[in-house]
């Protein structure tokens, strides 16, 4: 029988044993299940800057996972590795009660919780949902590294386990989300229901001759600000990747400028990648 997956916009209607567009959501016994649950394909005990987070405990570490799959099709993907890629890209399976136990034992090593990230971790929104309630049993916090391209029920049931995101806002155009497969209004959507629950951090990665004229990046901020003035955006320069190889990377003068002009409406503003 066929399933409509829940998830996110584009509903995938799968039939018994197909995979939908994400590459890790499945159709398993007439129920829409992640396939990627507790597969992991990475595994790291980061500093929180480079989540990014700023403003969310700074000098800590958390404990960061990721698994496959997304549901966008970035052509600049940092992370085409593990994104596009499906299970052969395992490298240990693990339960959420393990890894929460595992987290806490990294507090000696200044490890708040966990973070779900390198992949797109709503398409693993069960076991992201399971491990959160395992980590706040122990006092752990949730940290959620994301696209925001979720559809707003599951996005509304996931915000009570999370401490704080980071959140891509790829740009401030329709057209640039239709062109890798997402939309827009529903990244901020998300953003602002987010920003009414839990630390929020927004990051734009800057394409030369994409996403990168002073008026977008002013609006984006100008937006963000109608939020929340507090709310930090990083603004990181793009290096060649995955189907954009021949793309030049961003150049530090035009992050240095679109980072002023963002400080025009927004207090917190970071240059990521500039070193």
């Amino acid at each position: 029988m066929k399933r409509v997956c829940r998830i996110c916009p584009h509903a995938c209607i799968l039939e018994e044993g197909q995979i939908g567009l994400c590459g890790a959501r499945k159709n398993i016994k007439d129920r829409i299940i992640d396939d990627n649950y507790g597969q992991i394909t990475a595994i790291a005990l980061d500093p929180i800057e480079k989540k990014p987070l700023r403003r969310f405990f700074p000098g800590s570490r958390v404990l960061s996972v990721g698994s496959f799959g997304c549901n966008l099709h970035c052509p600049f993907c940092q992370n085409s590795s593990i994104s596009v890629r499906g299970n052969e890209m395992t490298q240990q399976s693990i339960q959420p009660a393990e890894l929460a136990q595992a987290a806490k034992a990294l507090a000696g090593k200044g490890n708040i919780g966990l973070a779900y990230t390198y992949n797109e971790p709503i398409v693993g929104y069960e076991f992201v949902r399971d491990c959160a309630f395992a980590a706040h049993e122990k006092g752990l916090k949730n940290v959620l590294v994301t696209n925001g391209y979720c559809n707003e029920e599951p996005w509304k049931e996931l915000l009570p386990l999370v401490d704080a995101m980071n959140i891509d806002l790829k740009a401030f155009s329709a057209g640039f989300y239709h062109s890798v497969g997402g939309n827009l209004e529903t990244v901020k959507r998300s953003i602002k229901l987010a920003a009414q629950s839990c630390h929020v951090e927004v990051t734009t990665l800057v394409i030369p001759g994409e996403n990168d004229s002073d008026t977008d990046m002013e609006r984006l901020a100008a937006w963000l600000a109608s939020l929340d003035k507090t709310i930090p955006l990083h603004i990181s320069r793009f290096f060649p990747s995955y189907k954009m190889r021949d793309k030049r990377a961003t150049p530090v003068k035009d992050i240095l400028r679109l980072a002023e002009a963002a400080r025009r409406h927004l207090e917190y503003v970071y240059e990521g990648n500039c070193r």
